[in-house]
Parts: C-alpha cells; sequence; structure tokens
C-alpha cells in the first residue's frame, strides 16, 4: 500500500469513501499490504478498486496547480488567496510570498463567507494537500487548487532562494 500511497496521494481517501477501508482501526491497512490483500480481505474486486483509484486521481489532477503555472499567475497579478496549510512553525520560518497561514478561523471565514477570486493551498511536499483541497471542494469552495509538490516543489522548479528544509516526520 505504501507504493501506491506514493503514486495516488489520494488513494487512502478515495478507499475510506468508495469501501470504507483505512480509516479507522477496525478496516486499516498496512504500509507492507498489497491492495490484491486488502481487497480480498474487504470482498472487494480489485479491478474495481483500480477503476475507483484511477478515477478518483484523474479528478485530483484536476485539482492541483503546478509551481509554474502558479508562478505566471502571480507575475500577471491575477487575484487569488495563498493560504499555506503547513504548520504555524513552518509557515514562520519561510513560505511563499503573499501567502496566508490557514487558522480555523480564517477557515470558518470562507466557509461563511466564500471568496470569488480561486483559492491556491500549498503544504510541505505535495503529500497532504490534495486532501485538504478536496475537503475545501466538499464545502462547496469549489474554486479551490492545490500547489503541486509544496513549497519544495515551489523552490525547486520556481525560486530556489525559498529555503528548503527536511522535517524529520517525513
Amino acid at each position: 500500500m505504501e507504493d501506491l500511497l506514493a503514486l495516488l496521494p489520494g488513494a487512502r481517501r478515495t478507499l475510506f469513501a468508495a469501501y470504507h477501508v483505512g480509516g479507522c482501526q477496525s478496516c486499516s491497512y498496512r504500509d507492507d499490504e498489497t491492495l490484491a490483500e486488502v481487497c480480498a480481505r474487504n470482498e472487494i474486486p480489485v479491478e474495481e478498486a483500480i477503476t475507483v483509484l484511477l478515477e478518483s486521481h484523474e479528478r485530483d489532477q484536476a485539482l492541483l496547480i503546478m509551481p509554474l503555472k502558479l508562478a505566471e499567475r502571480l507575475n500577471k497579478d491575477e487575484p487569488f488567496l495563498l493560504l499555506d496549510i503547513r504548520s504555524r512553525e513552518e509557515h514562520d520560518s519561510v513560505r511563499l510570498p503573499g501567502s496566508k497561514f490557514l487558522t480555523q478561523e480564517l477557515q470558518n471565514s470562507l466557509f461563511a463567507q466564500p471568496p470569488e477570486e480561486t483559492i491556491v493551498l500549498y503544504d510541505h511536499r505535495g503529500r497532504d494537500v490534495l486532501d485538504r483541497c478536496a475537503w475545501f471542494h466538499g464545502h462547496g469552495l469549489k474554486n479551490s487548487l492545490a500547489l503541486a509538490g509544496g513549497i519544495d516543489g515551489w523552490a525547486r522548479e520556481v525560486d530556489p532562494s525559498v529555503q528548503r528544509y527536511r522535517l524529520e516526520l517525513d
């Protein structure tokens, strides 16, 4: 499952939404299990699960904005809201220009009064941002995008002056 989750970052969310697999202790799976093993244990046809996962991944890809595309939008002064979903410490250490730290208060205000401009969310390496973006979409913020590769991708592809870092948890 570890390899599958690396290839399809939204797979955990998809398996839980489609089959209630992986969301709690009774239906969890181990990183060293295969999709076939998880499907067999949960009586899910493997081919069906693969189809569901690939369709979900395709939808997830539509939620992504590549670092160079975001840079173009920044250079054109297109209005959008750039939100950092990392920890406060990470945001305080290094952040993208013009970004805001996503607090619970800010999130609540966005849900109460959705902005007209596009919302671009980013994390450290792009691992968690798709789930948050999908969650925003599920709460009515359909104009939300996720920065592919996170701030690390931005530093690699757009602005090498943005400090790269590694968390011990990574």
